[in-house]
């Protein structure tokens, strides 16, 4: 009798332990990641034809180093999004936190100078979420607003001049390898992984998707709306941060001009994994199949010798087409 007990406990813990993955799985829109599956592969089967130099294994590499920074500030970018709010001064924190991991390194330890940059990022994501939350204001404008603040400051502290980074342990960052892959990579992978268990296996994710379908219905249920909306920019302004540690250890210097327009490939990336701007839709694992489709695209037209001013025209019209496509998904929701 005491092992019958005993084994139905076990089977009943079992079943608990399993809940969070059974939600994770309930939560993910099979058809849609399907459909950007698809997409992913017949853009690397038509890629492997036009160049016979895609599927080496060393472009393969390439892409993923080339899409890191982006993949850093898109986990983060899904939460915003997601919550119902927007960040548009992620690519001048990037600039910005170079800018300070560059100049700081001249003057203290390596350590303590990306420390301070980071601490940066945090800065600049606490005053977006404060100006939207405790303010009021939108976050387009509240962002835009920071963008131009960051983007000049960065020139401000440098110059207007780029500065060199010369240590090793801190080149590791950008350029070193574990087992064989860039270490960068295996640093999105993991914040991929971890962002994808909070927004489905924790109160936290589940409020956040809860704020962004109505705030208001949130606020009523004992939800706190503003500290949720304020941590998402506090967490948007270190991932933007942590993206220009990187990117300054890539490459080896910190400039005021780096990553001008990234935030609209990161939003891009977003929206085109399913993210509703709308808020309260979106997955991690959708972002993330956006931001390998985004490098993905942007590696061939590279290999194919395609001219860079086409190569912007290519990005302006993906980022438009995924907003279609994501207006053409809330029209059909509503009809449903």
């Amino acid at each position: 009798m005491t092992e019958g007990i005993g084994s139905a406990t076990e089977s009943a813990s079992e079943s608990a332990s399993a809940l969070p993955v059974r939600r994770a799985f309930d939560r993910v829109n099979w058809k849609e990641s399907l459909g950007l599956v698809l997409i992913y592969a017949a853009l690397l089967v038509a890629l492997s034809i036009a160049s016979p130099y895609f599927l080496s294994f060393n472009n393969l590499l390439n892409i993923l180093v080339a899409v890191s920074t982006i993949g850093l500030i898109a986990v983060a970018m899904t939460l915003v999004i997601v919550s119902g709010g927007i960040d548009l001064s992620v690519g001048s924190v990037v600039a910005l936190t170079g800018v300070m991991v560059a100049q700081l390194s001249h003057r203290m330890p390596i350590a303590a100078a990306v420390g301070l940059a980071l601490l940066v990022g945090l800065v600049v994501g606490t005053f977006n979420g404060w100006a939207v939350t405790g303010l009021g204001i939108n976050p387009l404008i509240a962002t835009l607003g920071t963008l131009s603040i960051a983007r000049g400051l960065s020139f401000v502290f440098s110059g207007g001049l780029t500065q060199t980074i010369d240590d090793e342990g801190f080149g590791f960052l950008g350029r070193g390898f574990v087992l064989g892959v860039p270490f960068q990579v295996v640093v999105m992978v993991l914040l991929f992984a971890l962002a994808a268990w909070v927004m489905h296996a924790t109160v936290f994710g589940r409020s956040i998707y809860a704020v962004g379908g109505n705030a208001q219905a949130s606020w009523l249920a004992g939800l706190p709306v503003r500290r949720l909306r304020m941590a998402v920019y506090i967490l948007s302004g270190f991932s933007a941060a942590l993206g220009g540690v990187f990117l300054a250890s890539q490459l080896g210097a910190g400039a005021p001009a780096a990553a001008a327009g990234i935030e609209l490939s990161v939003i891009a990336a977003v929206i085109l994994g399913g993210t509703s701007l709308s808020g309260g839709k979106g997955t991690i694992s959708g972002t993330l199949l956006g931001v390998l489709i985004l490098g993905t695209l942007n590696n061939g037209l590279t290999l194919l010798n395609v001219s860079s001013y086409y190569q912007e025209v290519a990005r302006g019209t993906v980022l438009l087409l995924a907003v279609g496509i994501d207006q053409l998904r809330l029209r059909l929701g509503q009809r449903v």
